[in-house]
């Protein structure tokens, strides 16, 4: 009888300091709120289009405006997004975000975004000559023909 009062006690003392809010920086360093500066939301509106934006106290700005493309025309309709956002990035460089979303995709563009090498010099003429030259036997009839494979004796 004793055993079961004892745990009992246990199991609620135990609740009740696991419960007692924790002392400031007893879970780590903890940072003041940023403030938002400016806040603007318009839609979503009966068309399905809308608009906003945002400004924070740290420097994030970011705005996105909407429509529905081709409404009404369930095989061609699609919604399309396009906006920004920038912000500071830990070392300092202002990284800045111009984007689309349309049926083809999130579509962003930024000076800080890697960009495929140049074509070489020798490739880029290679493929211009491809160009210039008649289509073959195979390229107008579709694909080549296909072999056949016969099995003999166990073997192809």
């Amino acid at each position: 009888m004793y055993t079961i009062c004892y745990l009992t006690t246990l199991v609620v003392a135990l609740g009740v300091v696991r419960a007692l809010p924790q002392a400031p920086g007893a879970s780590g360093p903890t940072t003041p709120p940023i403030p938002i500066l400016k806040y603007e939301n318009d839609g979503v509106n009966f068309d399905g289009s809308y608009k906003w934006s945002y400004e924070t106290g740290n420097e994030i700005i970011a705005e996105e405006s909407g429509y529905v493309k081709n409404a009404g025309v369930p095989e061609q309709e699609a919604q399309v997004a396009q906006g920004s956002y920038s912000y500071t990035a830990p070392d300092g460089t202002r990284i800045s975000i111009t984007y689309v979303a349309d049926e083809n995709g999130f579509q962003p563009q930024g000076a800080h975004l890697p960009t495929p090498p140049p074509v070489p010099e020798a490739i880029a003429r290679a493929l211009e000559y491809l160009k210039t030259l008649p289509p073959s036997p195979e390229d107008q009839a579709g694909s080549a023909p296909q072999g056949q494979y016969v099995r003999q004796n166990g073997k192809y």
